[in-house]
């Protein structure tokens, strides 16, 4: 009969315009599906260019070359007996689309665009592509390299769907399935039992649900066997795809594959029943009502099965059972995601590791154990047979021992991350210490300095060209002169931090510079408590779009399960910059010098950028949630603290170190948060209205006997 299929989809780690590299991977991920008896395999968004070219799908260039590593495809042995559906920007009548290319037997059975574009967050497509209609279908006309392969002139171009001798076959593209009139469900109610979603979709904390919900509620109410294909790593900027690849069936989780990987290929396959499929459907009525009610698709007749001849008389083929879904914690999305990133950008790069400004505190801390996640990962990859993590370990030891293995992470640490305290008289000996002891748990070439003499060399230059010597604030400086003295520090340890990264590797007899780390949190960003040019400028920053809050979690959870117990040293610390003198009765406080707590700092930014809020929006809603504590005029009071130093440094966005993008609330400038740098920073309008709502609620009755009752 043919009830029983086996079916693939994959996450692949392509980069952008790395044709070579993406075919290479796709044609792997082919033979893998293969091997596993599927006869369908499903790949990621626009695989053969990778999804990140941007403004690079403006180029003709992208569009030939995509043709060509598709034209290497059709003739691969690989692609024989199989149904593909490969990821392909097109361009159709000189318009571009980003598209979904059926083959069969080196056919070209169907060329699908894409409808809904992403066009929000971190995503402009509707920049380079123009969204198909519904529906629609037209004659596409081949470029006559793939004609002279196929043999064919022209191919149905347009939103169809695919009729096997068993099944039928529609295809869904990544922000279709977030869509309230996502295309599965005319589908579905046409007949498709098969869907295909192939994403370009990237890792943000606590997001996974989000997707795993939509793609069981695909099928839970229209039933089908859904494949889920996902992009996995870093595609040459601040998104990491965390991959994931899944099937899912009548609503249930049929397989699943890893979120975080150093796998460049990860195929996952699952054989089901197509019974299931129509029995799941035929028990409801209602939806064999609205099926007869639905416009029809065209279909484009393919003369091949998915299922195999042998498979329903072979007792040994068992279909996989529905299984739990799986979700990391938040502080294991910490540990994974941002080390996986690292790892990609470390050997793409082609550099000699990473140089990191360790400060002593705990976001500095934080970065540092991101690098030690990497190298566990790496040392489990290459126990595990990973040639090509082992090429790369091999190639960033530089050790010239062509059967080096990485065995141990801090011997790995040893030789690809480099750290550094910089410290002056502003810095205490525990700091110091604390920096010390951990470069050495890590396992990392750590150097210790201090640039005292540099700093007073400036300070003496200024004097010598003003005549004037500015002072801290505690000795009686004015805030200009106690600011001015503490982002002289932290500029020079920008300086610095290139200087040794340039160099270290040569003192080691090593090849190459460093990529140096920045450490600055997405809360520090948000408020602009950071000095512009100063340790935040960086070449990349794994934790700046992770808040304090989120940090802090995760070095508790390292401390466990990295067996690292110098961590609850930096928990326990008071966070400061160390950039003004300590005093019997003074040391500097971050949460002081900001004049608000992280904790407040997270809902600020969670107000702003998700829920949209401005100033106004932001005081009633904290005005509700902070009320049995704090007067309405308390909460104005700190509305608009936060607006106005948000506002005046929104300035240092524009120069922000390139963060791995976590989080919801993320300031990045670049073009995930798109705002002014030049704000009216007094906010006239705004601000009197919010001390016009606050005095009429103190004055009202109803906050007189609330007052009361708290």
């Amino acid at each position: 009969m043919g009830h029983l299929i086996t079916v693939a989809t994959c996450s692949l780690n392509q980069w952008a315009l790395d044709f070579e590299g993406n075919l290479k991977r796709i044609l792997e991920s082919i033979r893998i599906a293969k091997a596993k008896g599927a006869k369908l395999r499903v790949g990621p968004e626009l695989e053969v260019s990778g999804y990140g070219c941007y403004d690079h799908f403006l180029e003709s260039d992208t569009y030939l070359h995509s043709w060509e590593v598709l034209a290497e495809i059709l003739k691969s042995e690989e692609a024989r007996d199989m149904i593909l559906d490969i990821g392909m920007p097109v361009m159709h009548k000189t318009v571009t689309y980003n598209c979904r290319v059926i083959l069969c037997n080196g056919k070209i059975e169907l060329i699908r665009p894409k409808i809904f574009l992403a066009n929000d967050g971190n995503y402009r497509e509707l920049r380079f592509f123009t969204p198909w209609v519904s529906k629609k279908v037209e004659k596409h006309y081949l470029p006559r390299m793939i004609q002279s392969i196929t043999g064919q002139f022209t191919v149905p171009f347009g939103d169809t769907v695919v009729s096997t001798l068993d099944t039928c076959i529609g295809c869904e593209t990544c922000e279709e399935l977030f869509t309230p009139q996502s295309p599965h469900i005319s589908m579905g109610l046409d007949g498709v039992e098969v869907f295909t979603n192939s994403s370009g979709s990237h890792h943000e904390l606590r997001k996974l649900d989000t997707r795993i919900d939509l793609i069981k509620a695909a099928t839970a109410k229209v039933g089908g066997i859904y494949l889920y294909s996902n992009q996995q790593g870093c595609d040459g900027d601040r998104l990491y795809y965390d991959g994931c690849a899944m099937i899912v069936m009548n609503g249930n989780v049929i397989a699943q594959g890893s979120q975080f990987s150093l796998r460049d290929v990860e195929v996952v396959t699952a054989t089901v029943d197509l019974e299931d499929v129509r029995s799941f459907r035929a028990r409801c009525a209602s939806r064999g009502i609205q099926a007869t009610h639905t416009e029809a698709y065209e279909r484009q007749d393919v003369n091949f099965s998915l299922s195999h001849p042998h498979t329903d008389g072979d007792l040994s083929v068992v279909p996989d059972k529905p299984r739990a879904a799986f979700y990391h914690t938040s502080e294991e999305e910490i540990a994974l995601g941002p080390a996986c990133w690292m790892w990609d950008y470390l050997r793409r790069s082609k550099t000699a590791g990473y140089f990191l400004p360790l400060s002593g505190g705990i976001d500095s801390c934080a970065t540092a154990v991101i690098v030690a996640s990497m190298c566990r990962l790496v040392v489990k990859e290459a126990a595990a047979g990973n040639e090509q993590v082992i090429e790369d370990a091999r190639r960033l030891a530089g050790q010239g021992d062509a059967n080096y293995i990485p065995t141990d992470p801090t011997e790995f640490a040893g030789q690809i991350f480099y750290t550094c305290y910089m410290g002056t008289s502003n810095s205490s000996d525990e700091t110091r210490q604390r920096a010390k002891r951990l470069a050495g748990v890590i396992g990392s070439y750590h150097t210790d300095l201090n640039m005292d003499t540099v700093v007073t060399a400036i300070h003496g230059l200024f004097s010598l060209v003003t005549g004037k010597t500015p002072q801290y604030r505690i000795h009686g400086g004015s805030n200009t002169e106690n600011l001015a003295l503490q982002n002289i520090q932290a500029r020079l340890r920008m300086l610095l931090a290139y200087l040794f990264a340039q160099l270290l590797p040569w003192c080691r007899s090593k090849e190459g510079g460093l990529l140096v780390l920045g450490s600055a949190n997405v809360d520090e960003s948000l408020r602009g408590y950071l000095t512009k040019y100063d340790c935040s400028s960086a070449d990349i920053n794994p934790i700046g779009a992770i808040s304090k809050n989120d940090l802090k979690g995760f070095i508790a959870y390292a401390q466990k399960e990295f067996k690292m117990d110098i961590l609850g040293e930096f928990l326990d610390a008071t966070p400061t910059a160390e950039l003004e003198p300590i005093t019997e009765d003074y040391v500097q406080s971050d949460e002081v010098d900001m004049g608000m707590s992280y904790s407040e700092l997270s809902q600020y930014g969670t107000l702003r950028k998700v829920d949209r809020c401005g100033p106004f929006s932001m005081f009633y809603k904290l005005v509700h949630e902070w009320g049995q504590h704090l007067r309405p005029t308390e909460v104005a009071a700190k509305v608009k603290r936060f607006f106005f130093y948000y506002s005046i440094n929104r300035h240092k966005m524009t120069t922000i170190t390139p963060s791995y993008h976590a989080e919801g609330y993320s300031p990045d400038d670049n073009r995930f948060d798109l705002r002014p740098f030049l704000y009216n920073a007094s906010w006239k309008w705004q601000f009197s209205r919010i001390d016009q709502a606050a005095d009429n609620l103190e004055n009202s009755k109803d906050f007189g006997t609330a007052s009361r009752s708290a």
